[in-house]
């Protein structure tokens, strides 16, 4: 009660009347689930979720006030939008668990890596709009790069759905299929490059006389604007770095270091490699 005696108004959800149900509610599936709550895109009534285990069922439950089950049949029957957030190889048996509630209304969003989106068509066995996300693990602070992909049965209008869905976790981007590997080697393993650099750039701070802590809080927050930069102004990251570039001074030095150290190369070739992995784990 507010000090007038009234109960305070609740916000409408912005999507209501949509139904989502998160088959999976791991690590990812709970971040999701968090957010739509926290930005009010989906109230609590709208959502189930399930997990393996009754205790972890009744724990999510309590936690986060949407109904938690360990049926997915019957979560897939309560859904508009289903969202598969089991593991890869996971995910075969769970579309054969679900499939006699999958119909051409529904939206399945699979956010396991490097199931595609033909396959699971296939196991629909119906006209079933399908859209692939590859989310990664900044999401967790709603700092996410989330690229996605739409099957052959994919509206422009269920896509805009799947967008809004992610874009409370971050920044979305709808690309073709066949570049969702390239995205899993950049944005997907990216976060662990730039923490070795991030990484590096403070034992560097150390190595010149810095706190440890200072020195770990000077490159992340580098790191942090230095993106924000390039998000927000629009311009090439060259351009940028040409604007501290000044001539004759340190930064050139240091950069000169950089490229005869090959961290421009390596960089490439990590993300190359990354990209050729996700390629041979899409192919079995």
């Amino acid at each position: 009660m507010n000090e007038t005696g009234y109960e305070a108004a609740v916000p409408a959800p912005l999507m209501p009347g949509v139904r989502v149900a998160v088959l999976g509610a791991g690590k990812m599936g709970g971040i999701l689930l968090q957010a739509f709550l926290r930005n009010n895109l989906l109230a609590a009534d709208q959502i189930i979720a399930t997990v393996q285990h009754p205790d972890r069922a009744l724990a999510m439950s309590a936690q986060y006030g949407v109904e938690t089950t360990t049926d997915n049949l019957a979560a897939a029957q309560f859904a508009d939008v289903i969202i598969l957030g089991v593991k890869p190889t996971q995910v075969p048996a769970l579309l054969a668990t679900i499939k006699p509630a999958l119909t051409p209304e529904k939206i399945i969003i699979s956010i396991a890596a490097s199931v595609t989106v033909g396959s699971i068509e296939a196991a629909a066995g119906c006209e079933l709009a399908v859209v692939r996300a590859m989310p990664n693990t900044p999401s967790m602070l709603s700092a996410g790069m989330t690229a996605l992909c739409g099957g052959r049965f994919c509206s422009v209008e269920q896509m805009t759905i799947a967008q809004r869905m992610f874009n409370t976790v971050g920044r979305t981007v709808v690309v073709d299929e066949k570049h969702m590997d390239a995205v899993t080697g950049l944005s997907g393993s990216g976060p662990a490059f730039l923490y070795i650099i991030i990484e590096a750039l403070a034992e560097a701070g150390v190595n010149v006389g810095l706190p440890r802590d200072v020195a770990t809080l000077l490159a992340a927050q580098t790191t942090l604007g230095s993106a924000r930069m390039v998000l927000e102004t629009g311009y090439h990251p060259a351009l940028l770095k040409d604007a501290v570039t000044t001539p004759a001074g340190c930064t050139v030095d240091g950069i000169l270091e950089l490229e005869e150290g090959g961290l421009r190369v390596t960089l490439i070739k990590a993300v190359k490699r990354a990209t050729q992995r996700a390629k041979e784990l899409a192919a079995g």
